[in-house]
């Protein structure tokens, strides 16, 4: 295992460049960086001031910097002390002026202004947290996505995930030999994914959450054939409907959101096409 210093400035908040390092990182599992955050770097002189920092324990320098003047002071002390720097979104930013034929204009920070994505966002949250797990099931009506599933298909986490990105989200659960809620009768058009989950898996997360739970009762909650024929009803009752069904088996929550945007985008694009053609 090799150790590294790794310095991550930034002259906003830094989650972008720490979200770029935790992704780069992830592919050098040989590698134990040290990170040390700079962020709300304003001024060139507030960058010169850090320098010594540095110097104390050198490492990587990346950084996020859109205002010049601050970068070029970076720079020049790398340079200066053979320190190795990557700019993050210089390349980027460079790339896209000369596609756009426009120039940026180098104010940071400004994905985390408060604009109508940011409350769009907000309020997606609200809804989600108070649409989990069947609750204010008449609420239906105002959501963005539906999600169906049995117990631990990850429900609750795909709609937060979804929440993040601006999606009003609820969540229905399937339960064993129950119908489900005649309120999805009552939804219109709206967006339902039923998730699923495969039996070897179900049981496995089942029993650990007994565990954590401290629970040592044998249930049909972690009975194998129960689960088999729970997760066969299940897909009776989302089939029988028409919905789309996602497997989340070995699947990220980010996976899983990322399968069921592909397949809310392809439904709005089908139903505003049949729109147009009406």
């Amino acid at each position: 295992m090799k150790n590294i210093h790794l310095h991550l400035v930034s002259d906003a908040t830094g989650d972008t460049l720490e979200q770029v390092a935790k992704a780069a990182l992830a592919q050098f599992p040989e590698i134990n960086a040290q990170k040390h955050y700079w962020p709300m770097i304003r001024t060139a002189r507030h960058m010169e001031r850090l320098i010594p920092e540095f110097d104390e324990r050198p490492g990587i320098i990346m950084f996020t910097l859109v205002n010049q003047d601050i970068e070029d002071v970076l720079i020049a002390a790398c340079e200066k002390h053979s320190w190795p720097y990557i700019s993050v979104l210089h390349g980027i930013i460079r790339e896209l002026g000369h596609h756009l034929g426009q120039k940026s204009i180098a104010r940071p920070g400004l994905q985390h202004q408060l604009n109508d994505e940011y409350f769009k966002r907000i309020d997606a949250m609200q809804y989600t947290l108070m649409h989990d797990d069947g609750q204010c099931l008449d609420g239906l009506k105002d959501a963005d996505i539906i999600l169906v599933g049995i117990s631990r298909t990850s429900k609750t986490p795909t709609c937060i995930y979804l929440a993040n990105k601006g999606m009003k989200t609820a969540n229905v659960p399937i339960i064993p030999n129950q119908p489900l809620p005649r309120e999805l009768d009552n939804i219109g058009d709206k967006f339902v994914v039923g998730l699923i989950n495969s039996v070897d898996r179900l049981v496995h997360v089942r029993r650990s959450r007994l565990l954590s739970l401290k629970e040592n009762k044998t249930t049909t909650y972690v009975d194998e054939q129960a689960i088999k024929e729970e997760v066969q009803q299940a897909q009776r009752l989302i089939s029988g409907r028409g919905w789309p069904v996602i497997n989340i088996t070995r699947k990220s929550i980010e996976e899983t959101a990322g399968a069921i945007m592909k397949l809310k985008y392809k439904y709005d694009d089908d139903k505003e096409k049949a729109a147009r053609d009406q």
